[in-house]
């Protein structure tokens, strides 16, 4: 079964939950204001989105996103063949690598043969989402990851792998150093079934409140 969409009411509840099992949450929790996950409904513009914010700064991963959208009439309204049809050096113009480029380029192709078809997502679980969207060359875990917590807003994701969520981990428990996965893993386990909220909060401890 998919896992449980994070709305306003289940966002709180799960707050309550968290804090009701793991009373050390509270101190993390009372710090920012509830985290609150816009609906998305543009799936095509999302994982493209992703593919854009990888391995990059927040502040430029924008500014690049910003070009890209630009590039097209309908803005974040475009289509996979619109991006099939562009030229790659309007790709690279925006600011896109070479590689990313190619990504967005995979991800429009998957699309376009109906290897993606968005209303199967309601029904898939995690794990099943991540396996097909990581099949597209471009797609690994943490974009999946990504789409799962900022697009379809899944309750129990913990990307353990994100740089930020290590950073946050680290300052929650006074590490002297980044944590281990196999560290990350055994203490989420009982964060179990809302990790996403957890995570929220865990990139909030190092950057703040942030735009996706």
């Amino acid at each position: 079964m998919p896992s449980t969409i994070l709305g306003k009411e289940e966002m709180a509840n799960g707050i309550s939950l968290l804090s009701l099992n793991n009373p050390n949450l509270k101190r993390l929790f009372n710090i920012f204001d509830v985290p609150e996950l816009d609906i998305e409904k543009n799936y095509f513009w999302s994982l493209c989105r992703s593919i854009i914010y990888q391995q990059i700064s927040g502040k430029a991963a924008k500014t690049i996103s910003d070009r890209f959208i630009a590039l097209f009439p309908s803005e974040k309204n475009y289509k996979p063949k619109e991006v099939l049809d562009i030229n790659v050096d309007n790709l690279y113009g925006v600011g896109l690598s070479k590689q990313k480029a190619s990504y967005i380029k995979n991800i429009a192709e998957a699309y376009n043969v109906n290897f993606i078809i968005n209303n199967n997502f309601s029904i898939m679980t995690d794990a099943e989402i991540i396996k097909q969207l990581t099949n597209i060359k471009g797609i690994g875990r943490w974009t999946a990851e990504m789409f799962l917590i900022f697009t379809l807003r899944r309750s129990d994701v913990f990307p353990v792998t994100d740089l930020g969520v290590q950073k946050g981990f680290q300052v929650f428990y006074s590490l002297d150093e980044l944590p281990s996965i196999d560290l990350m893993n055994e203490k989420a386990e009982k964060w179990r079934p809302y990790r996403t909220i957890v995570t929220l909060y865990l990139w909030y401890a190092v950057d703040g409140r942030f735009e996706w």
